[in-house]
């Protein structure tokens, strides 16, 4: 994974704000929370699989060299490492990583395609874990935090979701980093939301207005500034946030 876009717009460099590298970041979540970063004084390198997509987010924000795409796959261990090689070489330094990149397959664990289950799996579960791996180490340097979107889904479970299944791996896995980077002085937040009004809801039966009470990706965009914004010392563990109306 490499930069490949010139997004500078004439803008010089901006050395100041701190670093956030945010996986998945081209539409939904990720977008309103690349947006919600800038406009806090991130400097932020962004990724997602589109590059299509990750163009048409830097021509709508125009925000020069604060702003790098990184097209690739969160699941791929160069195009991880990659990415985090290159926020590196673009701002000098990481102190948040934000593992974003997720998806869901239509169906159940005995509905769904199996190709598509395993591509679900190795995104959600894998993506993060290579984040990790990828990161920490840069992380520790600068006592920096991690951020996971989970799900509400990671933390109740339903009948044969395997979305839901993925997620509760991503609850274990911000407790089991928690412990493992704590003494280092890194943060460790799990974000579970609840319905979120994304594009994931486009090809549900019904669409996001059969499903009941929603929050905005840029409510959950507002929840993860929130959490890197925290001064050093404070760790915020875990952030569960649902619509009001949303019982499950």
């Amino acid at each position: 994974m490499s930069t490949s876009h010139d997004n500078t717009s004439g803008a010089a460099a901006d050395s100041s704000g701190p670093v956030t590298l945010i996986t998945g970041g081209s539409t939904g979540i990720g977008a309103a929370t690349v947006k919600a970063l800038l406009a806090a004084g991130h400097r932020v390198a962004v990724t997602g699989r589109s590059e299509k997509k990750l163009d048409a987010l830097l021509g709508e924000l125009g925000a020069g060299e604060r702003l790098v795409a990184l097209p690739g796959d969160a699941a791929d261990w160069a195009a991880v490492s990659g990415a985090v090689a290159a926020t590196v070489e673009a701002f000098g330094r990481l102190d948040n990583a934000v593992s974003n990149a997720g998806f869901s397959v239509e169906g159940n664990v005995e509905t769904a395609d199996p190709d598509g289950m395993r591509d679900m799996v190795l995104t959600n579960v894998l993506g993060p874990s290579l984040l990790i791996k990828a990161a920490l180490p840069l992380l520790r340097e600068t006592k920096g935090r991690i951020v996971l979107v989970g799900s509400s889904g990671g933390l109740k479970h339903s009948p044969g979701n395997l979305y839901s299944a993925t997620k509760w791996a991503v609850t274990a896995l911000a407790e089991n980093t928690r412990m493992l980077a704590t003494q280092d002085g890194v943060g460790v937040t799990l974000i579970a939301p609840g319905r979120v009004l994304t594009p994931f809801w486009e090809d549900r039966p019904g669409g996001a207005a059969a499903a009941g009470p929603m929050l905005t990706a840029e409510q959950i965009a507002d929840t993860i500034v929130w959490a890197v914004s925290q001064p050093q010392g404070v760790d915020v563990n875990t952030v569960q946030l649902r619509p009001t109306g949303q019982a499950h």
